[in-house]
């Protein structure tokens, strides 16, 4: 079954393509590009080891195809196992102009923190996540979903094949496959970091609790936090406050990118989520599917939580150019009462002008007490885009 993704991929200029494993990058490119593509693959051992020996061949061999063989698309996959070739891709983009280049990777942080060649404008950057609702259409299931998360390689399987294969991503790729990166060198410290990390998604990141738990420095939990960040693993959310300096000195929450993913770390594929642990799913999908809307619209909005000293909270705040354009708490009741509507009561004596939203599961808008109370599938079908 071929799913159509929202993703616009540029059709001429040379791009990134980042996102996670499995999230369908491979599959996205080799479907739009037009017959002739050179592809290499640095997964494969021997063209791994080929160009981290010796990445000018890649320049001769470009060369070789695009005069002689007339090829004008080149897509290399998983470019940050081999940085020094965006070097010689580089080269090759200013020799032949009309050519395309396309990489893609499951993690930019070898590229962006051991200063590799970004191509300095050269190649625009896209990321792609796990299915959107509208990507899965008729096929979406609110409850699948949040139970079992949305990646390709999950969607449309039974439930014990979708329990094999989230088992498999949890312990394969997060734990094994980031440290054969060499983006840490403890297994034993990630792993326990991942367990308490995954148990407190969604919630105010205090790193020296954490640390503890895991029994790690609160260093090194600051870093595996950044790692799961660069390898787009996961999402943060920071405090919101008028003042930039003062939100650099809040706890941000972080969200794992796919609720399956978080499910299968914290052992709890088995059975349908409790009712706690399921507004908790809730919330974390509605923030990554926001996310994920608002990317592929290459908005410039920006997501943050907000929290006083007191404890009031507001799950969601849509910010775009200085301006609060939506505050929004997240809840899985179908029946939305004053009680619900504390924290947005709060938010609004300092943000009088600032429109606030309820998302439920509900099936009717509705208002109460100034608050707009709106179905999910409405919030992310037609207010998330008009916000972008």
């Amino acid at each position: 079954m071929i799913i159509k993704r929202q993703i616009k991929l540029p059709e001429q200029k040379s791009f990134f393509l980042f996102g996670p494993r499995q999230t369908g990058k491979s599959t996205l490119v080799r479907g739009l590009v037009p017959a002739g593509v050179w592809e290499l693959n640095l997964l494969h051992t021997e063209q791994f080891r080929k160009y981290l020996k010796a990445p000018e061949l890649l320049r001769r061999e470009v060369s070789l195809k695009v005069e002689k063989e007339g090829v004008r698309t080149i897509f290399i996959d998983e470019i940050q196992r081999v940085p020094p070739l965006l070097d010689e891709i580089h080269a090759l983009i200013e020799t032949y102009p009309s050519c395309q280049f396309i990489l893609t990777g499951s993690s930019a942080r070898k590229l962006k923190r051991g200063g590799a060649n970004l191509l300095a404008g050269r190649a625009l950057q896209r990321f792609l996540y796990p299915l959107t609702l509208a990507e899965m259409a008729g096929d979406f299931l609110l409850d699948e979903v949040l139970r079992f998360g949305s990646l390709p390689s999950v969607h449309l399987k039974r439930d014990s094949e979708k329990i094999d294969l989230l088992k498999a991503y949890s312990e394969t790729y997060l734990r094994e496959e980031i440290q054969a990166e060499g983006l840490v060198r403890s297994l034993g410290g990630f792993s326990r970091f991942l367990d308490v990390a995954a148990a407190q998604c969604g919630e105010l990141v205090n790193f020296s609790d954490i640390g503890r738990q895991a029994q790690i420095p609160t260093r090194t939990v600051q870093s595996y936090y950044e790692i799961l960040e660069d390898t787009l693993v996961g999402l943060r959310l920071e405090g919101y406050h008028r003042s930039v300096r003062r939100r650099l000195t809040r706890h941000p929450k972080f969200y794992l990118f796919d609720t399956g993913v978080t499910n299968s770390i914290n052992r709890r594929l088995g059975e349908p989520p409790d009712p706690m642990t399921r507004g908790r799913l809730f919330e974390q999908w509605v923030v990554l599917e926001t996310h994920r809307q608002l990317s592929y619209r290459q908005s410039e909005a920006r997501l943050f939580y907000w929290r006083t000293n007191t404890g009031a909270e507001v799950d969601l705040l849509i910010e775009r150019g200085g301006e609060i354009l939506a505050a929004c708490e997240i809840k899985t009741s179908r029946h939305i009462s004053g009680a619900d509507l504390t924290g947005l009561r709060s938010f609004h004596q300092d943000h009088p002008e600032t429109p606030l939203y309820v998302v439920g599961t509900g099936d009717q808008r509705y208002r109460l007490e100034g608050v707009e109370i709106l179905p999910w599938s409405h919030y992310l079908e037609t207010l998330v885009p008009r916000l972008a």
